[in-house]
């Protein structure tokens, strides 16, 4: 545990600014190449402690990431584990799993083929994918530093604001970071006639820490550079709910993993991702515990969602809920989006206007 875990202080003065500084410092420090693909750090001071855990996405998506965090908790499942650390697999066992995995990948192909052309459906419903996002200045490649600020909402506020336009929780929450997002560009001098925003679909309802991985594809939607918030939330919930019944969830990683697989087998991966012309920015949102958790006896008063996005895309929103409180935080280059504070109270305002907003 010593490689793993790292005691930290907080600088003083000890504010949620210096705190969400250090986390997104420890965000962007790359792995050791020679340990296992996550770190957690125990931030200490002026009485309070924040636990930052920092895994790589090819451990944990978000379910798993989430499953990990509420195990760790008191209220978690802590069953003894027989031997750890467990040894390493043996040659002749990874032969024969390797030879198992190949014969169920023949076996499967046929189902295969068919979830790849329906992730195409899912890749292409909201945002062809001949059609390249409208260039805007949040659209160049980034630098290795993050900045993280926050806002929080009640989620019953949402919720009743999704329920009166007949949508979900995300279709507001992509009414509101899209309408923060216009404010900025229209400051900037800036009127896309869309904003195409990549939306995480997990293949999966729960997971649990046995049962980690990534099952997630993508759906990408063009969002209508509508200033009016009910006009938007409205194409929004027409947009989500036609795509949720066009293809199986996550059908999209299939031919996204190929695509990737292929660029990077020709050495252009990181060229396409730092002028990637698809997207404009990610969006994901996880559903976190409805009641507060507790840390060896003391309350966990929130969990922050962070994600690290490479490539050109200046702006990213991680959304999660938890004990009653949505917190949408948005993880943006500096020098790409000096204005984030202005964002965020952007954001928080929209999310006031929608709560009082009738379809």
């Amino acid at each position: 545990m010593d490689r793993h875990l790292t005691h930290l202080r907080w600088p003083q003065p000890g504010t949620r600014r210096a705190l969400f500084d250090i986390a997104a410092d420890l965000l962007c420090r790359p792995f050791a190449p020679d340990l296992p693909l996550w770190q957690a750090y125990s931030v200490t001071g002026t009485g309070d402690t924040a636990l930052v855990v920092v895994l790589h996405h090819v451990l944990a998506d978000g379910l798993g990431s989430l499953a990990v965090l509420t195990a760790l908790a008191d209220e978690g499942n802590h069953a003894a584990v027989a031997r750890f650390p467990r040894p390493a697999p043996s040659i002749r066992e990874l032969a024969v799993d390797a030879t198992l995995a190949k014969l169920h990948a023949i076996g499967s192909l046929a189902a295969d083929l068919r979830r790849g052309c329906a992730g195409l459906r899912e890749l292409t419903f909201g945002a062809p994918l001949l059609r390249p996002a409208e260039r805007i200045s949040l659209l160049r490649p980034t630098t290795h530093r993050r900045r993280v600020a926050s806002t929080a909402v009640a989620l019953n506020e949402v919720a009743a604001t999704a329920h009166r336009f007949g949508g979900t929780v995300n279709d507001v929450v992509l009414a509101a970071v899209t309408g923060a997002l216009l404010e900025i560009l229209d400051a900037r001098g800036e009127r896309p006639h869309r904003l195409v925003m990549s939306i995480p679909v997990s293949g999966r309802r729960t997971t649990t820490v046995s049962d980690l991985g990534n099952d997630t594809g993508v759906r990408p939607l063009a969002v209508p550079a509508i200033t009016d918030d009910a006009a938007r939330l409205t194409a929004i919930v027409t947009a989500t709910t036609a795509a949720r019944g066009s293809s199986p969830r996550a059908s999209s990683a299939r031919p996204l993993g190929l695509a990737f697989r292929l660029i990077h087998r020709f050495g252009l991966f990181r060229l396409f991702i730092d002028h990637q012309r698809l997207v404009h920015s990610f969006e994901t949102n996880l559903h976190g515990p409805a009641t507060a958790l507790h840390l060896v006896g003391h309350r966990i008063d929130a969990l922050v969602p962070l994600v690290a996005t490479p490539g050109n895309v200046g702006v990213t929103f991680a959304v999660l809920s938890y004990a009653g409180t949505l917190t949408v935080n948005t993880i943006a280059d500096p020098d790409i989006l000096p204005e984030q504070d202005t964002l965020t109270r952007a954001l928080h305002a929209t999310f006031t206007r929608l709560a009082h907003t009738r379809p």
